[in-house]
């Protein structure tokens, strides 16, 4: 069988090609189905996000220009564009693959770790549908195997890779409590989603949102249980808040040094965490000129993710190592396996023989034959069975002059030979 991967991501294809190849749940169903009937291929599994459109394919043959005949008539896209922003890996590559994009080293936010659950999605998927069968099943629960051991053993997710998310474990690391504390959310935007989603993951739960239009910062505080207020009521609120993150579009600093400074004075000296994650500035410079305000911008997390992002390029590196070993430990198996399956189909055809020689023997018998001369008969042609594959194994090495599979054959037969004496 021939293990091949397809497939197109965010380093390969534009997003607009990306998004003409993805399936929906109910796409994805009716796709596993047609490629039961696609010729040769025995088992499937298709992966799709947003970033990724894959299909894993298990073949009798290798198939790779009818997978992308088929990908491109399923979603009724130009089969030469496809081709040529595609990537097809076969045998040891596609498996190297499959479990480096399992592990995250595949992905646009190198380490992420929403990818393994995507793809345990994807093999549940298949298996419901009847497109998982041994080889695929041992495949991907080894894959699912590794990737949990390189979370594990190496710091691939360790750090920080986006501001959002370096904002909240800059504040945990501030905070030895952080889901006691009181944040406030200036804006309603994309960045500011991000930071409510990584603040509720950590137990957060005094929430409040603040922006220009009330009405978009219900919406986002609706998800969150955060209460709500416009950037008018920041004078009067900012004291109540030890965390205070903001990302917005305005042109000036919505807080400034003076406001900040009477909400210390109201805060007894308590002290305030800021993140400004906007450009231009939300929170005046100055700030920082208060004792017990400490203010961090957009460029002080960056070059925290940087920094984090090497952590995590070298951790990449330790987790390809052990993905290769894994590979290896896998065709290992796949080997065995394949050896397994001979030495079972080399002794079903030896019983299979030696039955149709005894009943033949024993219909010689009824029929009155001379019990010698029936058995003489039975020796002579089950010999001649046993021996006729391994004679003509050793005939055609002689005759190529292949030395290295003589003395291998006259190991494996026990055969009287220079070296064996």
């Amino acid at each position: 069988m021939t293990l091949i991967a397809l497939g197109i991501n965010h380093k390969t294809a534009p997003v607009e090609l990306r998004e003409k190849v993805a399936f929906t749940p109910d796409s994805l169903v009716e796709a596993l189905s047609s490629l039961k009937h696609l010729n040769g291929v025995d088992e499937s599994v298709i992966v799709s996000t947003c970033n990724r459109t894959e299909v894993y394919v298990s073949s009798e043959t290798s198939c790779a220009d009818q997978l992308i005949e088929w990908l491109a008539e399923f979603h009724n896209v130009d089969a030469r564009q496809l081709s040529a922003n595609a990537y097809i890996y076969e045998q040891a590559a596609a498996i190297e693959h499959v479990m480096k994009v399992a592990s995250g080293l595949d992905s646009l936010v190198l380490g992420e770790p929403q990818i393994l659950g995507q793809i345990k999605q994807a093999y549940n998927n298949a298996k419901h549908s009847g497109m998982v069968n041994t080889q695929f099943d041992k495949l991907f629960q080894h894959t699912f195997a590794v990737a949990k051991r390189v979370r594990t053993d190496t710091e691939i997710g360790a750090n920080a890779v986006s501001v959002a998310f370096a904002a909240v474990q800059l504040a945990k690391h501030i905070f030895a409590r952080l889901p006691e504390r009181s944040v406030l959310l200036v804006g309603a935007g994309e960045t500011i989603e991000l930071v409510a989603q990584h603040l509720k993951e950590q137990g957060v739960q005094k929430l409040a949102v603040a922006n220009r239009t009330r009405a978009r910062a219900e919406t986002l505080a609706a998800s969150l249980g955060a209460d709500v207020m416009t950037l008018s009521q920041l004078p009067q609120t900012l004291h109540r808040f030890d965390i205070v993150i903001s990302s917005t579009a305005s042109q000036l600093p919505l807080i400034g040094k003076g406001m900040v400074e009477d909400a210390l004075k109201q805060r007894r000296n308590l002290p305030m965490f800021m993140v400004d994650l906007a450009v231009p500035r939300d929170i005046e410079a100055q700030v920082n000129e208060l004792g017990d305000a400490y203010l961090y911008t957009v460029d002080d997390l960056q070059h925290i993710v940087q920094q984090n992002m090497a952590s995590r390029e070298q951790a990449a590196e330790e987790a390809v190592k052990i993905i290769q070993q894994q590979v290896m430990s896998y065709l290992q198996w796949q080997q065995s396996r394949q050896t397994v399956d001979l030495v079972k189909q080399y002794r079903d055809r030896g019983n299979l023989q030696r039955q149709e020689l005894v009943d033949k023997a024993l219909k010689q018998l009824q029929e009155g034959k001379a019990a010698e001369a029936v058995v003489e008969e039975l020796a002579y042609k089950l010999t001649n069975n046993l021996l006729h594959a391994p004679t003509r194994a050793l005939r055609d090495a002689s005759t190529q002059v292949d030395q290295r599979t003589t003395k291998w054959l006259s190991r494996v037969f026990e055969l009287d030979s220079d070296e064996s004496r």
